[in-house]
């Protein structure tokens, strides 16, 4: 795979670049692109890895697999669990982490966080948004799940529970919180709720507060708190 991936990531993960079984997901996946429509774009399939670098992890957000849709020829995923392209309709999920926001720290409606929902800006402060697979084809959800992608993902977590101290992960949702056991608890903050979608944001993801508690942790740490 051609999408460029940050040096750090490069080197903590090269044994796993160099299996037998992700060269195999690798031959798979471009024959994918080429016969079919697959998000993200090729370039951005490690968008997420490429933006935060491992030694700037503070905080990790876990998805499950990208965006499936476009709209007016843009398709929603870009690479970042949960965000979506710039000038894109925000999704009923990523609607609901922006409530949770706006509730949290007061922001006004009208707030310019509420019309734009690319979270670059959050991976550049150091929050790896990272879905557990990292493609899918157009209209399928959950089309490329098991593939092998997982293996990949869940070396990531691993690598960041072992190798960093003091991250928050935030796990929303039942898929999201099986991601538990491969995280230190004693060397990280583990925040659960549940997730963000209209089916269950209101049975326990409204009010976690997890925004704040993230600030609040990484200051206490000594660490530059996240711009929401």
């Amino acid at each position: 795979m051609e999408a460029p991936i940050d040096k750090t990531w490069k080197l903590a993960l090269g044994a796993v670049f160099k299996s037998k079984e992700f060269k195999s997901l690798a031959c798979f996946i471009k024959k994918e692109y080429s016969s079919k429509k697959i998000y993200p774009e090729s370039k951005n399939i490690f968008r997420a890895l490429n933006l935060t670098p491992l030694d700037e992890v503070k905080v990790v957000i876990i998805g499950q697999d990208p965006y499936h849709g476009s709209e007016g020829g843009l398709p929603q995923a870009q690479g970042l669990s949960f965000s979506v392209t710039e000038y894109i309709k925000n999704p009923p999920s990523l609607q609901n982490i922006f409530k949770e926001l706006e509730a949290e720290f007061n922001k006004k409606p009208e707030a310019e966080i509420k019309f734009n929902g690319d979270l670059t800006s959050w991976a550049k402060q150091g929050v790896l948004l990272l879905n557990s697979t990292l493609t899918v084809e157009a209209g399928k959800a959950n089309s490329h799940a098991d593939l092998g992608w997982e293996s990949l993902t869940n070396e990531i977590i691993k690598l960041i529970s072992n190798k960093c101290d003091g991250v928050v992960f935030l796990l929303w949702g039942a898929y999201a919180r099986k991601k538990k056991k491969l995280i230190d608890a004693n060397r990280h903050l583990v925040l659960e709720s549940a997730h963000p979608s209209p089916f269950s944001a209101y049975s326990g993801f409204f009010g976690n507060n997890h925004f704040r508690r993230v600030n609040e942790w990484l200051k206490y740490h000594g660490k530059d708190e996240i711009v929401w």
